[in-house]
């Protein structure tokens, strides 16, 4: 007896669209994420296929963000037709599995512009403190 489209087994499931995507996990404001097969759908809750890795984004007391990937069954989902979220294709691609997602490029190019202008501020300061300071 088969079973029903919706469970996420049966003839359906096996050629329905699929994404690679994040799973929030976690508690209030402490975010943890699974990265995960699904089908593509907009339903929010629904079966997760099988979950190829794992992503940190509260940098411990190192200053580091952990991700883990599993990156024989990415390949393989790739490989398989499933389509990649854009969140998951940017870690991806800074971690070399993919070519570099260019909203990661948009992102370096905003923070090095921001501190450049905090350089200037802070230069700016430091002149004004050090011509007021008495001699």
């Amino acid at each position: 007896m088969a079973l029903a489209p919706a469970s996420g087994t049966g003839r359906f499931w096996a050629r329905s669209a699929k994404i690679i995507r994040f799973v929030r996990q976690g508690c209030t404001n402490r975010p943890f994420f699974h990265i995960v097969v699904t089908e593509r759908r907009k339903d929010q809750y629904q079966p997760v296929i099988e979950q190829v890795g794992t992503y940190d984004p509260i940098p411990n007391e190192h200053n580091e963000q952990l991700v883990s990937f599993n990156y024989e069954r990415i390949r393989h989902w790739i490989g398989s037709g499933a389509h990649v979220s854009k969140p998951v294709a940017e870690l991806l691609g800074i971690a070399g599995l993919l070519p570099i997602h260019p909203r990661t490029y948009m992102t370096a190019w905003r923070n090095r512009q921001m501190a450049e202008k905090l350089a200037q501020i802070e230069a700016v300061k430091t002149n004004d403190s050090a011509e007021q300071a008495p001699n």
